[in-house]
């Protein structure tokens, strides 16, 4: 069944097609192949039906629309509609409003159009596109199975694109015969004269300029004349062919390359085009390693756009916060996914710096007498407490390296801010301040505990250079470093291995379980400060009541506990004290400490006033001032 055009002296072809439905509609619809998908796949199963496009690449119509030629398609809607009431031959009009694809820059209506084009069968080297892609290290993980599912699925890549400006496909046609013309000859003195000239010479000179003397048609065999292709080539085939282009011929840049890195929009795109390109012409994936990001986002989530005006500019946050706090703010992120920053995001990340820093002070303001080449303590002459903070310290440099290798920034970040607050700034350096200010300078009670904060600023600083990059440059050129080290900068050294103390099961519990007994003891503290029962931890008698294993583990800890919980007494009993703790078992009971305070470690002792020559303090400080005077 044939019928024919209203206007224009032609008839069409009536069809059936399998993309129209009875649910929708009356099942009868207008197809036009040369400005739909659907309608292009259903007339290729009818080789009668031609390819008809009535609109060229300005939007208006051709000479195929007859009398409406030279209109656009929006100013032919309306005498088109006259005159098909004009000649009886309009059954009905009516504007309704539906879902039409606009441009994302202009917002305009986008006009589908069959054109020729230049595709690459990606089914000839497809399962080889797949398979490549399990040699490549992919962070996350799951991009690998992402882009195989998506060269698997994709159909014919169509490389060319009508744009004014590009890099031209270099093809000509016969102006005899109108054949497109693919010759080596020609390829090569294109490729010769781009490298002289530029792409921009296609543009340039006429279609003779790059054929050989006496070129004729391999076609028809004319020589009469020769146009160039006007198409430029895909953007995506441009930067997916950088491997050859760039990283195969310069002698400093290897191939493949160590890492891609770009957002996750380039599986469809950058990652894609690269593996492609790279398998059709006979080579493995360009790339070693896939490292994908997601997009900076407010702090609602919501993506950054002039009109909302949520957004951050980079030189803003510097200028108020300084450089590093940016680094930190993306290293502290899951880069994989969408990172949100707001001026509240930051300011936290500005305290979570405040705190490394601090860490860093607390260190450098206790080494300004010591000489890591002549002062350091050996391991087997530290004190069980700063076995446990080196400990913690090859714990942090290992899970902080693996971090760094694994492009899990968030992890090293997290590790190191977690350290510095939880394990030092909480417990170590709490613990620490007595030994440090209290006992004799040359004390060996005092050089072990120099010995594991320089260890741990050494480390910590060159954990922190990655990150912290200028502020990890300042600790370096004020801390004391030891001959092994370059002192210039923490740039010129290697990040420890984190092998600094070895450390049984049995030695990690014990210290575990004292950790949890302390904070225990520290909540029933602030309680007895709160019921004005004391003042300062150092006004406090502390007495633990345990029974069974727990209470043989306390005792055979007894003498350690009142410097690691900061009071001046400590006793284990047992029975049932006043406040019960986390710890199964345990329970606790704080008083006011008996005896005289020390003027000087201001701990409470009976020994206070037995020394004439120092009746203001207590037994151990007399005897350090002894040997200092």
């Amino acid at each position: 069944m044939k019928n024919h055009n209203p206007f224009i002296d032609r008839t069409s072809l009536v069809i059936v097609g399998d993309h129209v439905t009875l649910e929708s509609g009356t099942g009868c619809v207008h197809t036009a192949p040369g400005h739909g998908i659907e309608d292009f796949i259903v007339c290729k199963n009818y080789p009668e039906i031609p390819i008809i496009v009535p609109v060229d690449a300005k939007g208006r119509l051709t000479e195929e629309a007859g009398q409406f030629a030279g209109l656009t398609t929006e100013e032919a809607n309306k005498p088109i509609a006259m005159h098909l009431e004009e000649t009886g031959a309009l059954f009905a009009l009516k504007k309704i409003e539906h879902q039409y694809p606009h441009c994302w820059r202009c917002h305009k209506p986008v006009i589908f159009r069959a054109t020729s084009q230049w595709f690459c069968s990606v089914d000839d080297f497809k399962a080889d596109a797949v398979k490549a892609a399990e040699d490549v290290k992919w962070f996350p993980e799951w991009g690998k199975d992402r882009l195989q599912s998506m060269v698997q699925e994709r159909a014919d890549w169509c490389i060319s694109r009508q744009r004014k400006w590009g890099v031209p496909i270099p093809v000509v046609y016969c102006q005899e015969c109108g054949k497109e013309i693919i010759d080596n000859d020609v390829m090569q003195k294109v490729s010769d004269i781009f490298g002289k000239e530029g792409s921009d010479a296609w543009f340039a000179h006429e279609a003779e300029y790059f054929l050989p003397e006496g070129f004729k048609c391999p076609h028809c065999g004319s020589t009469k004349g020769f146009d160039k292709e006007k198409d430029i080539m895909d953007v995506w085939f441009d930067s997916g062919s950088s491997h050859a282009a760039v990283c195969k011929n310069r002698p400093y840049l290897k191939r493949p390359a160590d890492v891609y890195l770009e957002g996750a929009d380039q599986y469809r795109g950058w990652f894609q085009s690269s593996l492609l390109t790279a398998v059709a012409g006979g080579e493995k994936a360009p790339y070693e390693q896939i490292i994908t990001h997601g997009w900076t986002v407010d702090g609602e989530g919501r993506k950054m756009s002039k009109s909302l005006g949520n957004g951050i500019a980079p030189q803003e946050i510097i200028s108020q916060y300084g450089a590093d706090i940016l680094r930190l703010w993306v290293a502290s992120a899951d880069y994989h996914a969408d990172i949100r920053i707001s001026k509240e995001i930051l300011k936290q990340i500005s305290d979570n710096y405040r705190k490394l820093r601090n860490t860093a002070r607390y260190c450098l303001g206790n080494l300004y007498d010591f000489n890591p080449d002549t002062d350091i303590v050996d391991n087997d002459k530290l004190e069980e407490l700063d076995k446990y903070a080196l400990m913690k310290l090859d714990e942090v440099i290992k899970t902080a390296r693996k971090g760094y290798e694994e492009y899990d920034y968030h992890t090293a970040a997290y590790a190191i801010h977690n350290f510095c607050v939880v394990e030092m700034s909480n417990f170590y350096f709490d613990v620490l301040k007595d030994r440090l200010y209290t006992t004799a300078p040359q004390s060996a009670s005092r050089r072990a505990a120099q010995t594991v904060l320089y260890k741990v600023l050494d480390a910590l600083t060159l954990l922190l250079t990655p990150i912290l990059a200028y502020t990890a440059d300042e600790i370096w050129l004020a801390m004391p470093h030891d001959s092994s080290r370059n002192g210039e900068s923490p740039l010129f050294n290697d990040i420890p291995q984190g092998n600094f103390i070895e450390a049984d099961e049995e030695f990690i519990a014990k210290w575990e379980r004292i950790h949890s007994v302390r904070t225990d003891v520290q909540k029933a503290l602030e309680l007895a400060r709160n019921e004005k029962i004391i003042g300062k931890p150092l006004e406090a008698r502390v007495t633990l009541y345990a029974d069974g294993k727990l209470y043989d583990f306390l005792k055979s800890v007894e003498a350690q506990l009142p410097e690691i919980f900061i009071t001046s007494f400590v006793t284990v009993e047992k029975g049932e004290g006043a406040v019960k703790g986390e710890v199964e078992g345990l329970s606790i009971t704080v008083a006011k400490a008996d005896g005289e305070k020390c003027e000087r470690c201001w701990k409470y002792s009976h020994t206070v006033g037995e020394n004439a020559e120092h009746p203001t303090l207590c037994s151990c400080c007399a005897k350090v001032m002894k040997e200092i005077l």
